[in-house]
């Protein structure tokens, strides 16, 4: 395959291709400075033209005007996000679940891909995610809403997998093998729902926003839902601002979403 010489103009068509995939003003400029600091090192060592070079710096990145809160869903569409997949296949109940997780905990698309069973206990008469080790390589417990816990059992039932990783590849034939997902076949697997039944595309970053934002509106403590999402380490948030991690009450609850 013969491709175009890379030049602004080459770095301008990646740029769009990554606006029209629906990826934040952030990783977007990210992906730009990686692109440029690529140009830069390819020039000073007489790869690339310095002219070239110098037409790929001017590439102008993403406006963060309008995009710094992301986008998330309300409580109707996140309803019907969860109900898109088929309940009479393998793949269908795993992608239900795989969507519960994401709206009922709040959690980034790396902790669900590395979430195992022994990870999820019973503590104080409800089922928390323990020990979950997450951005910075900062540990913290999630407390996790019944019908998550519900979608994950019934996952588990169908599947027959109740060690290991949560979330498997399910392979033409509609079986489950040993090797867990990847963050890329999550990513696809929400942009494939939520373009067929909500008609445009989401990303799983916008389902953790979603269920920060659901349970914000709905009168979770905003002290608890920093705790949960992770935003500093339970300890240094118990330090700052004197709270400690309530079981009793957890931010879960007022995502209040139901698995049938």
């Amino acid at each position: 395959m013969n491709y175009p010489p890379f030049s602004k103009m080459v770095v301008n068509s990646y740029k769009s291709r990554l606006i029209d995939a629906g990826f934040s003003s952030s990783t977007i400029n990210f992906a730009l400075s990686v692109v440029k600091a690529i140009s830069r090192e390819a020039a000073d060592n007489g790869i690339l033209d310095p002219l070239i070079n110098l037409s790929i710096r001017n590439v102008k990145g993403v406006p963060h005007e309008g995009a710094r809160l992301g986008r998330w869903l309300s409580r109707d569409e996140a309803q019907t996000l969860l109900n898109s997949p088929p309940k009479d296949t393998l793949r269908g109940n795993r992608d239900r679940a795989i969507l519960a997780v994401f709206l009922g905990t709040g959690l980034r698309r790396s902790e669900v891909a590395s979430l195992t069973f022994n990870m999820i206990e019973r503590i104080e008469n409800r089922w928390v995610i323990v020990g979950l080790l997450g951005k910075g390589n900062k540990t913290r417990n999630i407390p996790i809403a019944e019908w998550t816990k519900n979608a994950i059992d019934h996952w588990s039932k169908v599947s027959g997998i109740m060690h290991g990783y949560v979330f498997r590849k399910v392979y033409h034939g509609d079986f489950a093998i040993g090797d867990h997902l990847g963050e890329g076949s999550l990513w696809n697997i929400i942009t494939q729902y939520a373009k067929s039944s909500l008609g445009r595309t989401i990303s799983p970053h916008d389902l953790r926003r979603t269920f920060a934002k659901l349970a914000s509106n709905g009168g979770a403590n905003l002290q608890q839902l920093s705790l949960t999402l992770g935003h500093s380490s339970i300890k240094t948030t118990e330090i700052y601002l004197g709270t400690q991690l309530d079981l009793e009450n957890a931010v879960c609850d007022y995502v209040d979403l139901s698995f049938d």
